[in-house]
């Protein structure tokens, strides 16, 4: 049984499904192993979400986060259900890997390699609706403009007779009047009341400005980290790899050095025999035939002798 790659949180991504504004959500992958782990993110609507970054690597035992962002959707959708897919594509990768290294062939099959793929599904949340705005509270607000509409329509009839009828209108109806006006404060009195309780109660529910302002800098603040701590990674291994370069070239000239000096000793040691050749060749050369002094010694006493056997 081999041992998981991988360790992703969470497994379902959730977006708020809202008309003309971005979601994004962010993904934390863990490398339990101890070997260097190269990843690569797949969707099934590459057109619908942007994924930064879709590839790298994960040094043992630590932590990677990306960030899916949906764009934003133009019309409402009928399903319930978001069909939309991940798949996250790890495998192991030998040490001083880059992400420039990464390819698709990396990822294939056929060779046989152990290429762990783990798949997360995607849900569509609601926006949160303001209490203000529901239907409820619409069609009570509508129902309270109708009956104070009407109210005050017959306070000005009332108001708006003629003087003359006003001589004869009896008490009772000056007191009606009265009433009326009454009655109207007191049904504005709870009207005002329910008013203002659903303001209390949007007032409460929803986020203060500064919270949202605060979350936005936190996901600003993560993405500008995750960026960071990449570009770190990144530099590491191009250092390392310009390390191993420079090893490489110092054993290079290590070698050529000690090459040099081996062919400098064997330069020597030829000039060297070839000196001791000439000195013998000369000797051979001085030592072949009689000597000058000899030769001369020997005419001279013949012709001696031959003077000497005339006389």
């Amino acid at each position: 049984m081999r041992t998981q790659l991988l360790e992703i949180q969470p497994r379902e991504l959730k977006f708020i499904f809202e008309l003309k504004k971005q979601s994004s959500c962010a993904v934390q992958l863990t490398n339990s192993t101890y070997d260097n782990v190269a990843f690569k993110v797949k969707t099934t609507s590459p057109k619908k979400y942007c994924v930064r970054p879709n590839v790298g690597i994960i040094l043992p035992k630590s932590t990677c986060e990306f960030i899916v962002t949906m764009q934003a959707p133009k019309a409402t959708s009928n399903e319930k259900v978001c069909k939309d897919k991940f798949l996250i594509q790890s495998i192991v990768v030998p040490v001083g890997t880059t992400e420039k290294d990464i390819t698709s062939n990396m990822f294939n099959k056929d060779d046989g390699k152990y290429i762990e793929e783990i798949k997360l599904k995607v849900g569509l949340i609601s926006p949160p609706q303001s209490p203000v705005l529901s239907p409820v509270n619409e069609e009570f607000k509508k129902e309270k403009d109708t009956e104070l509409k009407a109210n005050k329509d017959l306070i000005d009839d009332q108001e708006s007779k003629p003087a003359k009828d006003a001589g004869w209108m009896p008490n009772n109806d000056v007191l009606n009047v009265e009433e009326v006006k009454l009655a109207k404060d007191e049904d504005l009195k709870p009207e005002n009341d329910a008013i203002n309780d659903n303001l209390t109660n949007y007032a409460q529910f929803s986020p203060p400005k500064n919270e949202v302002k605060s979350a936005e800098f936190v996901t600003l603040k993560a993405v500008e980290e995750l960026k960071f701590v990449n570009e770190i990674e990144e530099m590491k291994s191009k250092l390392n790899a310009l390390e191993s370069k420079l090893n490489e070239a110092e054993s290079t000239i290590s070698k050529l050095s000690e090459e040099r000096r081996t062919s400098v000793q064997e330069r020597k040691i030829l000039q060297h025999e070839l000196a001791m050749l000439r000195s013998r060749t000369s000797t051979k050369r001085v030592q072949v035939g009689f000597p000058l002094l000899f030769v001369v010694m020997v005419a001279f006493i013949s012709i001696l002798l031959g003077y000497l056997s005339h006389l």
